[in-house]
């Protein structure tokens, strides 16, 4: 898969030389705190179905944003998940990042609607997320467990490119 380029960021498939800084972000109490426990092989074999990119801001590694696709054409979407290294939070590359992938899912995936579901009180992230054109759809109850092993909720949002919504 290329490299996807947005305003400010780079997103390339992830090397061999993306493993350690980004199993070092992944390991961050503030990434850890949404992730949880480090899997085995990650971020080359732990989840054989995601397509996952290394997120690239002047020329470092900066995160990872990743996605998966329901193919049944009854029920095709996309949906996508990332992180942040902490040091670059607040500065508008998850968005970018966001506004990235869903453009590519939408313009060459062939996709109409991505989801992407954070947690209920990752307030920075459903803002980041807002501002790359989801909206809330509502809230799954106790949805994920945290890393203390207590149930959280998460906000179900989409982005859906139809002529009554914008694209990203």
């Amino acid at each position: 898969m290329p490299d996807l380029v947005g305003e400010r960021v780079r997103l390339r498939p992830i090397r061999e030389d993306d493993v350690a800084p980004l199993r070092a972000i992944r390991t961050a109490p503030e990434v850890a705190r949404w992730w949880g426990v480090l899997e085995d092989g990650f971020p080359l074999a732990d989840e054989p179905t995601a397509t996952r990119f290394a997120i690239v801001d002047d020329g470092a590694v900066a995160g990872m944003i990743q996605f998966g696709e329901e193919q049944e054409p009854d029920y095709r979407h996309a949906s996508i998940d990332l992180f942040l290294d902490p040091a670059c939070h607040g500065e508008g590359l998850g968005t970018d990042a966001v506004r990235t992938v869903a453009r590519h899912l939408i313009e060459e995936g062939g996709h109409h609607r991505i989801t992407i579901d954070p947690a209920v009180h990752n307030v920075a992230a459903v803002r980041a997320y807002e501002k790359a054109g989801f909206r809330a759809v509502g809230v799954m109850r106790s949805s994920w467990r945290d890393p203390d092993g207590v149930w959280r909720d998460s906000l179900l949002m989409e982005l859906v490119a139809t002529p009554e919504r914008a694209k990203p």
